[in-house]
């Protein structure tokens, strides 16, 4: 059975300074937002550095990003997609576009 091998946080600071940002972005109140920006650019919310790049993160989410190690940048996109995944189905489906695959 394949298990993931553990990697731990080496920037505690500033990945928890950008996971807050992340958390922000995808509260129930604000995620729609997100989603409605990324669905009239034309391109998939799974595209993380779209979005960073975007500033629909923050203003300072890109900064914070570029600052953390590869490796804190690897743990933090993995949490990234596994927020997207957990929004409402009717979130989902309304913004169908955002979460298609051919996007």
């Amino acid at each position: 059975m394949f298990e993931q091998a553990a990697i731990f946080v080496q920037d505690e600071q500033g990945y928890a300074k950008f996971h807050a940002l992340l958390d922000e972005a995808f509260d129930a109140r604000d995620v729609d937002v997100l989603l409605n920006h990324v669905a009239k650019a034309g391109f998939s919310i799974r595209n993380f550095e779209e979005v960073l790049k975007r500033g629909w993160l923050g203003k300072e989410a890109g900064a914070l990003y570029s600052a953390l190690p590869v490796s804190d940048q690897g743990l933090t996109r993995e949490r990234y997609l596994r927020l997207v995944e957990k929004v409402p189905a009717e979130l989902r489906q309304r913004y169908f576009k955002a979460y298609a695959y051919y996007a």
